[in-house]
């Protein structure tokens, strides 16, 4: 329970849940513009903690030091200089605290390969490889059959 200081300002309910609801946000758009780190994890699952916190996690994929630099990098705001993305303790390869806007973030990698080894084990379906319309292939591409080309 957090108390709170004479004159602080009580938050209303409605904008903490807004807030909260915000800051996932944000961080899923930024995890999902990242096709690669997308692509790399299996088991990718999020739930709300019961102190209004966050908890990521995944298996396989990129270390969770890893998602905390792509989170840095990503989650901004054009109002803000800055990034909103706090790191609140030392981050491992298989887990990590941060807070973005106020809200805490736990994120958990389980067997984590890392992105260096992701990118490069051999035999990985890829996102940009299917897509990809510069080679030949003989089978139809998903996209084809969606389109009916």
């Amino acid at each position: 329970m957090r108390l709170r200081r004479a004159g602080e300002a009580r938050e209303e309910p409605a904008l903490a849940s807004a807030r909260r609801f915000e800051a996932f946000g944000r961080v899923m758009a930024a995890l999902a513009s990242e096709a690669e780190f997308i692509e790399s994890c299996r088991d990718l699952t999020w739930w709300r903690g019961a102190d209004h916190s966050w908890h990521i996690s995944w298996r396989d994929g990129p270390y969770a030091s890893e998602v905390v630099t792509l989170l840095a990098a990503q989650v901004r705001d054009p109002g803000f200089d800055g990034s909103l993305v706090t790191v609140v303790g030392p981050g491992t390869s298989t887990s990590a605290v941060l807070d973005v806007m106020g809200v805490r973030f736990e994120l958990q990698a389980v067997d984590p390969l890392g992105r260096s080894r992701a990118d490069a084990r051999p035999g990985f379906w890829r996102l940009a490889e299917a897509l990809d319309t510069t080679r030949s292939t003989n089978a139809r591409r998903p996209w084809e059959e969606l389109l009916g080309g």
